[in-house]
């Protein structure tokens, strides 16, 4: 397991005992950062218009397409870590 691994699965830990609600915008870009390092490029259809929370995460991951899995973990330790997780 490589340190930037180690890094990204400790801040994935940490950001769930964070003490104020980052924002939806915040936490949209958390789930898009921690897809994108665990699973790459988004795959498979946009949910439907009522699923609005589904498209909100689908297209939040979308717009990180192309980012590597690597760089996708550095950028989710840095916004972990902005948003004061202890890592």
């Amino acid at each position: 397991m490589s340190d930037m691994t180690r890094k990204f699965e400790a801040a994935a830990e940490a950001v769930k005992s964070l003490r104020d609600d980052p924002g939806n915008d915040a936490k949209l870009k958390l789930y898009a950062l921690y897809k994108q390092g665990t699973e790459g490029d988004a795959a498979g259809r946009r949910p439907g218009f009522s699923d609005m929370i589904g498209r909100a995460k689908f297209d939040a991951w979308a717009k990180v397409k192309g980012l590597s899995k690597n760089d996708a973990m550095k950028e989710y330790v840095a916004l972990c870590k902005s948003l004061g997780a202890k890592i």
